[in-house]
């Protein structure tokens, strides 16, 4: 299994004074008379896909800065189960057997297999990418999140976006729902874009996949039944497909709307939703608060993030016969943010 370990800065004594709790595996050492927390976590992934990924890189690079500015060690073991269940349990008994103080949990599927996991142990866990953790059972409440488990939620404003789908084309009269219906993140979003439609009287159609070649196999029937638009929320399965089925899409006339902006950056037409990159962060700054400031994760508040910014895929605008400038002033008045991006794998 693929591991990475974070480097140890030792720099002094704790100068804010602040006392670490954790699940009682932090360790103090003394050197020359000063001493110094380290900590150890164990990170999953639950999928390789640019969102995800990004959300992995920015919270070790914001942990590197908190040992820098607390004068702690973290020492992160890192690994990716791939949508494998079997290897995600085993990654997280590898966890348990090592003692980590903390876990963290990237994606819906991850955070419920660790929450099933230390029900006896309470080792903390931290989440990030839980669209709905109150539907899926992780948490009693976004305000209070009861028992061993909070985080960061990438929760979807499905009828923003919605809005958005018939701002660009009044006239769009069928749309297609492309998801996998084991995804829990989807669930509530599938659930309110059907609502939203039904209340419009537009037609729309389900197709689903539960990996990449489904997936392909979905999109070619959505074509050729000849849907007007598709919409995905946040699903890790449509969006490691996308750059499978995009070039299709766009041939086809179809524009893709989804729940992120890596859907744009694997060639979707826009993706709308939270700042990944920020939702990393922040989470990592969750982290901190449970090993270093001593919060207890039962009564740590689960937030949300602006779902205001569209990010548009200006290669995949042009094949569909649209004009980037227009488009972008067209949808501004819905948005906090309208940003163009090209297709590529990864960002960078």
């Amino acid at each position: 299994m693929k591991k990475r370990i974070i480097a140890a800065t030792l720099i002094s004594v704790l100068a804010m004074g602040l006392t670490a709790c954790s699940s009682g595996n932090g360790s103090e050492e003394s050197q020359g008379g000063d001493s110094a927390k380290e900590f150890s976590i164990g990170i999953c992934n639950y999928v390789d896909d640019a969102s995800l990924n990004q959300i992995v890189d920015n919270i070790e690079s914001r942990l590197k800065e908190i040992e820098e500015e607390e004068g702690v060690t973290i020492n992160v073991s890192y690994d990716n189960c791939n949508a494998d269940a079997n290897v995600l349990n085993q990654i997280i008994a590898n966890f348990e057997a090592d003692k980590v103080d903390l876990m963290v949990a990237v994606a819906t599927p991850v955070a419920m297999a660790m929450q099933g996991a230390t029900e006896e142990s309470q080792t903390p866990v931290v989440f990030a990418a839980v669209s709905d953790p109150v539907g899926a059972g992780i948490v009693e409440s976004m305000e209070v999140p009861g028992g061993n488990i909070t985080g960061r939620s990438d929760a979807l404003d499905t009828v923003a976006i919605m809005d958005l789908i018939f701002t660009a084309d009044p006239e769009v009269d069928s749309i297609g729902l492309l998801y996998d219906v084991g995804q829990d993140a989807s669930t509530a979003a599938i659930a309110a874009a059907k609502e939203y439609l039904d209340n419009k009287n537009v037609s729309y159609k389900e197709y689903t996949g539960t990996n990449v070649d489904e997936v392909i196999l979905a999109a070619g029937a959505a074509i050729a039944d000849g849907v007007d638009a598709i919409f995905t929320p946040s699903d890790n399965t449509i969006m490691t497909a996308e750059l499978s089925i995009y070039e299709d899409l766009a041939a086809a006339g179809i524009p893709h709307y989804a729940g992120a902006d890596s859907f744009a950056l694997n060639g979707a037409f826009l993706g709308y939703g939270v700042d990944y990159a920020n939702l990393g962060r922040e989470t990592a700054n969750v982290i901190a608060d449970v090993l270093i400031n001593g919060v207890d994760p039962a009564e740590c508040k689960v937030k949300t993030f602006d779902n205001g910014t569209a990010t548009i895929n200006t290669e995949t605008c042009e094949k569909l016969g649209l004009s980037y400038d227009e488009i972008a002033e067209l949808l501004a008045p819905l948005c906090t943010q309208v940003q163009s991006i090209t297709t590529a794998e990864s960002f960078e």
